[in-house]
């Protein structure tokens, strides 16, 4: 298929035998759970139609998902080290399966609800496994085997909607779900088949009730107050949530490598680095995409079907860059590729910004999106490669946890901000300057995130990345 992604690498970077098959699984899991997101955020007006349900109620078969994530990410460490990633693997392709089915069959909101809540502790952890079983195979070509995973990956925020349009055009709601099941039994044959028995390579860790006890609260409390940090309770609930998390640092430090997330891999600059870098860089990619619809729609009055299209750009931005990765992080270290990604996503935020002020135009917004695309699908991967190639193989499961839970909250976290700041800009300017003022700010705050993030790239130590290391030394 890739001769040349299959040839032989210098002896510290060649690639074990089999590692396609391996990562040709992990990108059927990453695909699935990604396909399922996009297509029940488009059936949602469907789903209120059919259920009778208000969309406020609704609205969870989306967020019970998130919060179904935020609770099963911590316990993907001690999983691995109990089960075995491969068992972990099945068990969540299994599960998810299963849980689809199920969710096909639901009879009312609350029902599909509860089943969603169980389809996301399942399939929220297929992403995390599918990283980690890459990572450990991969080493330090890392970046070449990522991309190539990813790039399959990517078709399903495209397709997403586009298959579920075709699906509700011509059947229910319930057949979406239902497409889960023959390509989840598929994925699981294939898991059986090639992912290795890698008990034996796992060192037992202990369940931390303790650490649990604070930390999935905390995340689901942050989660929800910043979906309603305008009002009180949101803001009371934020509250509780940090003080939940410097309770679970606490007992963290206490437990050392038997915690639920071992904090002494933060001690590893280039790990703590990556960490910030994966939650800005979900958290500007979340709140693009929640500004970008809002204001095609709501300022500049294009409807919701030509919003899809003109949003495409963004997608193909993407999947042109992250095949490249791999050849990019052979002649580039992380700190450089990952530093321009960044820069060149600014670019076409700051374009964002005149086009506000100045009013839509259609090639100017092409452009824009296939600059965040394109700059935003170079700074993820090799910053997560530099995490990685930080710390000890024994670490990377914590390492994915710890990786994904930054991730995860980076989304929902940035995105409420801008979404307040959009709010408030919206409730105190006058109807005829929203589109030169109010949606300018907001992406002006994004901006001002990009910026951070360009900033963050500057401090990544990776020389494993470069050439380097693999001259002639002493």
């Amino acid at each position: 298929m890739n001769a040349r992604t299959s040839l032989p690498a210098l002896d510290p970077d060649q690639l074990p035998p089999g590692t396609w098959k391996i990562v040709s699984v992990a990108a059927v899991g990453s695909f699935m759970a990604q396909l399922d997101a996009t297509i029940v955020n488009v059936s949602l007006p469907d789903l209120v139609a059919t259920l009778h349900a208000p969309f406020s109620l609704i609205q969870w078969v989306v967020s019970g998902y998130l919060l179904a994530l935020a609770l099963t990410l911590p316990l993907n460490g001690w999983l691995v080290s109990r089960l075995g990633g491969r068992a972990v693997y099945l068990w969540c392709f299994g599960a998810f399966t299963l849980t689809s089915g199920l969710c096909a069959l639901a009879w009312s909101a609350p029902s599909l609800i509860v089943f969603r809540l169980l389809q996301g502790m399942a399939g929220g952890l297929l992403a995390p496994m599918a990283q980690m079983t890459v990572a450990r195979v991969a080493g330090r070509q890392m970046p070449r085997v990522a991309s190539a995973m990813t790039a399959p990956v990517l078709l399903a925020p495209l397709l997403g909607p586009v298959v579920a349009g075709a699906i509700l055009s011509v059947a229910s709601w319930r057949w979406i779900f239902l497409l889960n099941v023959p390509v989840g039994l598929a994925a699981f044959a294939l898991a059986v088949l090639f992912l290795p028995d890698d008990r034996h390579d796992e060192r037992f860790r202990p369940l931390d009730l303790t650490g649990l006890g604070f930390l999935a609260p905390a995340l689901v409390s942050f989660l929800y107050g910043m979906d309603h940090v305008a009002r009180p309770y949101g803001q009371a609930t934020l509250g509780a949530s940090l003080v939940l998390f410097v309770l679970y640092v606490r007992s963290a430090r206490r437990k050392g490598d038997d915690a639920l997330i071992d904090l002494r891999l933060l001690r590893a600059p280039a790990f703590s680095v990556s960490a910030i870098i994966m939650f800005l860089t979900n958290g500007v990619s979340f709140a693009g995409q929640m500004l970008l619809p809002i204001w095609l729609i709501h300022a500049c009055g294009v409807s919701p079907e030509r919003t899809g299209l003109f949003m495409a750009p963004l997608g193909l931005g993407m999947m042109c860059v992250y095949p490249l990765i791999g050849r990019l992080s052979d002649r580039f270290d992380a700190r450089d590729l990952t530093g321009c990604g960044a820069l060149i996503s600014l670019v076409g935020t700051v374009i964002l910004v005149v086009l506000a002020y100045s009013g839509l135009n259609v090639a100017l917004l092409s452009v824009a999106l296939l600059l965040r695309g394109g700059g935003g699908g170079a700074v993820g991967i090799p910053a997560m490669s530099a995490g990685y190639a930080s710390i000890a193989r024994d670490d990377i499961p914590m390492a994915t946890t710890a990786l994904n839970i930054m991730q995860r909250i980076g989304g929902p976290t940035l995105t409420t901000v801008c979404a307040t700041f959009l709010g408030w800009r919206l409730a105190t300017t006058g109807p005829s300057h929203i589109p030169s003022e109010a949606f300018a700010e907001a992406f002006g705050v994004l901006a001002l995130f990009h910026g951070v993030l360009l900033l963050t790239t500057r401090f990544i130590n990776h020389p494993e990345n470069s050439r380097e290391p693999r001259q002639p030394s002493t």
